[in-house]
């Protein structure tokens, strides 16, 4: 039951932050986007706190000296909504590929396009993939870090992988390193769940990919490192949070 109730008030307390945060961020929207993206690094801060204040759902970060300077592509586990805003402390200039119906929200999606986040058309494929090539491009020549979810789409802890070839794609087309992170997020914070359970979540920087590997080796490398990782850190959680996972 208590662990129901806090649950209940996370929520009710994380939604009413996005409002306060989202208002509060609208003097923002007319400076630069890297204040823009300031702003989002202390809505992610709260946010962990508030995990952490009242459900006891702590974060470890491992491997924080193997992220390289500079333009990279970050291809990330995805297992919740938690690394939505978790990965944006990590990085000097994140940018997320992510879905275009995002930048349709009033006042949030507004946020996104001043923030230079990348939206993609997941029906459109080869236009699409072209559109978000170029952005890519754009954003790299500014330093940035493109963070992806190689896989697409939140996976629960133990299904089997589904990775995309829109990675390898802008691995192969950019030339630029691409840094693996592997999570467990989705044993804490489930991903079509409103229970918030206490622990410690982990996030794994792994070693990164440097640019040369032709597609097909890229995405085998990718996904054995980010799978063996995330399987080795579902482990060690336990067995409890393995069972609800289950």
């Amino acid at each position: 039951m208590l662990l129901v109730l806090r649950s209940i008030l996370f929520n009710l307390v994380f939604y009413l932050v996005i409002v306060l945060y989202v208002i509060l961020a609208l003097p923002f929207f007319f400076l630069s986007y890297r204040a823009l993206v300031g702003f989002g690094k202390f809505w992610g801060r709260t946010n962990l706190w508030l995990l952490k204040a009242i459900c006891g759902t702590d974060v470890a970060f491992r491997g924080i000296d193997k992220i390289p300077p500079g333009a990279l592509i970050v291809a990330a586990k995805h297992q919740s909504m938690w690394e939505t805003f978790t990965l944006l402390l990590l990085f000097a200039e994140p940018t997320f590929i992510m879905k275009r119906e995002l930048m349709w929200i009033p006042l949030f999606g507004w946020y996104l396009w001043k923030s230079r986040m990348i939206p993609v058309d997941r029906g459109s494929r080869v236009p699409a993939l072209r559109r978000m090539t170029t952005r890519v491009r754009r954003e790299l020549a500014r330093g940035r870090q493109i963070i992806i979810f190689p896989e697409g789409t939140r996976r629960s802890p133990g299904a089997p992988p589904d990775y995309k070839y829109g990675s390898a794609h802008l691995y192969a087309e950019t030339g630029v390193p691409c840094l693996p992170v592997a999570l467990n997020s989705g044993l804490f914070w489930g991903r079509r769940s409103f229970l918030r359970y206490p622990g410690t979540i982990t996030v794994e920087i792994l070693d990164p990919i440097p640019p040369g590997l032709d597609k097909e080796a890229f995405i085998e490398r990718l996904k054995h490192d980010i799978e063996t990782a995330t399987d080795r850190l579902t482990a060690e959680a336990g067995p409890e949070p393995r069972r609800r996972a289950a």
